[in-house]
């Protein structure tokens, strides 16, 4: 019996709809995203999000926005249909956040959604349930401005999908995520986050960023950042970058946003990592929070339904310029790690909430909403620079934001009056270098600890170098000046060290030769697959020098480069490293003062080159802390 031929037909559009829904809804969060992004691209000042059971049974997200038209209601959740683009061009010019037109109907082809809205000059709004792609009511209703979706039982139609979704907790925790993100990217927004009737953060919408950081990260954060921003060339950004002790082990932390959107660009990440390079061990990442914009000509957000991925034109300066203008601003301040940083820098945690738990969408509190921004403007204020002033309005450590009637002290029992309160003042040693040529007279270096660490005043405080990170540190910037210059000193063996390649090592060694020549290794062909190795870098001279040349060599055969190879500052590291003093190893104090003469004309004193502080420091008050004489 022959096989029927397979005939080609159309699918129906309920099954269209399912298969779009299978790109843009990938999980609760992905709805969130979706219903979040029309209430900013709708104009909205305040929005809510509310889920229960990590959003798998329940979803409604609230915002104040303009609304939508009652005659426009039905077409908003038909596929492809939306009020950001006309035609094909439009997506060369795109500012909004949403511009396919998928959303809503892929949202409502695989959960129940209910829609109210009303625009401002209407007397009535509209509601609107839709399930499984088929509309189910359509009504005139009192409701406030704005815009509310609820979206019950996702997946509901659909079991295959929904089994794969994670535990309820899990599911709640990547909205929660987004909800931050989404609070980082549009500071002038007030968001509320809620979770099963719990208030878990909200934000003011006073358009400071501090404050946000603040709201999700904690107040440790918040002393540790810098502000930075830059422009050129269609290109700017602005933001916070998180000073080096910030460090983590994953990319979590690096939070970048292009035109008001939450990308997640390799590109970016890149180019920020390597700005830092110079201040952090292998494997740790920095903390920022940069907002970039670019001329919408020169980015393509078309790139996946879920817009995180994204092109960038001319990528290469746009790398540079990171690159560059981190640098300048991590140079520009003091790094150097306090005593008590190191004690209280703790993983990412969010503040106590409010004791007010309402559950009354945020929108429609528009009193107390305004009442709040005013209180939280004060301490956190947003100045026209952007925020660079705002730590300075945050309570003193230990006090609540809450004005309150007296302090008690509980070693003596006294009551101390709040007019009577003054924050202790500090040296401004944090904001600008005090590591520098023209503080050498300020500097008292008061002797060795251990053989290894040193102990130095200045004014008032007591710094503690590292001696072999700081010496370290001092031949690592010599040796890649000498370098770059072609000015790295050789050292000549007699007899020379005559070294057996193989063919792939001897390739190798014939493709980066004026690699190895810049480092100072100067040899000559000996037959027979060996060479006669005449001279090395006087830095290596009795230090293993055969060991070194080969491990260059086993790195190139293996992994090649392009350019100028990192495997050649890596080992230029090596060289400083193994030409350091090393620790327990005892010092003279004329060899100590010269040092610390030579750390003081570095550009990055703070850090070895494997991202290890070469010296941290302690303030008078925090040693006065120590022995109780302040509290």
């Amino acid at each position: 019996m022959e096989k029927e031929m397979t005939r080609i037909q159309l699918l129906s559009n309920d099954t269209i709809d399912k298969i779009a829904a299978g790109e843009v809804v990938e999980r609760p969060a992905s709805v969130v995203k979706e219903l979040v992004e029309n209430s900013i691209d709708g104009g909205a000042t305040a929005i809510t999000v509310e889920i229960k059971e990590g959003g798998i049974s329940f979803i409604r997200v609230t915002d104040n926005g303009e609304g939508i038209a009652p005659d426009q209601v039905r077409e908003a959740f038909l596929r492809h249909s939306t009020s950001k683009i006309r035609e094909v061009d439009d997506l060369h010019r795109i500012y909004s956040l949403g511009f396919r037109g998928e959303a809503l109907s892929s949202i409502a082809a695989v959960a129940q959604v209910e829609m109210m809205t009303k625009q401002k000059d209407q007397l009535l709004g509209i509601h609107y349930c839709i399930e499984n792609g088929k509309e189910i009511s359509h009504s005139q209703v009192g409701v406030p401005e704005g815009t509310t979706i609820l979206v019950k039982n996702l997946f509901f139609h659909t079991p295959a999908r929904k089994k794969f979704l994670k535990t309820a907790a899990t599911e709640g925790g990547y909205i929660a995520d987004l909800c931050e993100h989404l609070a980082m990217s549009k500071p002038e927004i007030a968001f509320r986050f809620i979770v099963n009737g719990q208030v878990k953060f909200h934000t003011s919408g006073n358009g400071d960023m501090k404050e946000i950081i603040y709201r999700i990260f904690g107040r440790d954060f918040v002393k540790e950042l810098i502000w930075l921003e830059a422009s050129k060339e269609g290109v700017s950004f602005t933001g916070y970058l998180g000073k080096p002790i910030l460090n983590r082990s994953n990319r979590n932390f690096e939070n970048c946003f292009v035109n008001g959107r939450y990308v997640k660009s390799s590109l970016l990440q890149k180019a920020i990592e390597e700005a830092y390079r110079p201040y952090l061990m292998q494997h740790k990442f920095p903390f920022v929070v940069l907002h970039f914009r670019f001329d919408p000509r020169l980015v393509d957000v078309n790139v996946h339904p879920t817009k995180m991925d994204i092109r960038i034109t001319d990528s290469q300066k746009v790398v540079e310029l990171i690159i560059r203008e981190i640098g300048k601003a991590l140079q520009q301040k003091e790094l150097m790690p306090r005593m008590e940083q190191l004690d209280t820098i703790r993983e990412a945690r969010p503040l106590p909430e409010a004791a007010e738990r309402s559950r009354v969408p945020e929108p429609f509190e528009q009193k107390r909403m305004e009442e709040y921004q005013v209180q939280e403007s004060f301490f956190y204020g947003a100045p026209e620079s952007g925020g660079r002033e705002a730590e300075e309005k945050l309570p003193p450590e230990g006090l609540s934001s809450t004005p309150q009637p007296s302090l008690i002290n509980e070693d003596k029992g006294e009551e101390l009056q709040r007019q009577e309160y003054h924050r202790p003042e500090q040296l401004n040693l944090f904001e600008e270098k005090i590591i520098k040529q023209e503080n050498r007279q300020r500097f008292q270096l008061l002797g060795q600890v251990f053989s290894t660490y040193w102990l130095v005043g200045y004014e008032d405080q007591l710094l503690f170098v590292d001696q072999h990170a700081a010496h370290e540190k001092v031949k690592f910037e010599r040796l890649m000046r000498e370098y770059k210059q072609g000015e790295i000193i050789s050292q000549n063996l007699q007899p020379p060290m005559i070294l057996h390649l193989t063919q792939k090592e001897e390739a190798a060694l014939n493709e980066y030769q004026s690699y190895f020549q810049a480092l100072g290794f100067v040899w000559e062909d000996f037959g027979s697959h060996s060479i006669a190795m005449r001279a090395m870098p006087v830095e290596l001279y009795g230090k293993n020098e055969k060991d070194f040349f080969e491990e260059i060599l086993d790195e190139l055969v293996e992994n090649g480069c392009k350019g100028t190879p990192e495997v050649i500052q890596e080992k230029i590291t090596s060289m400083s490293c193994k030409a350091a003093v090393k620790g327990n190893q005892t010092m003279s104090n004329s060899e100590m003062q010269a040092l610390m003469e030579q750390m003081l004309m570095l550009e990055n004193p703070y850090h070895c080159p494997h991202g290890r502080p070469t010296m941290i420091s302690m303030s008078k008050q925090e040693l006065e802390k120590k022995f109780k004489r302040i509290v």
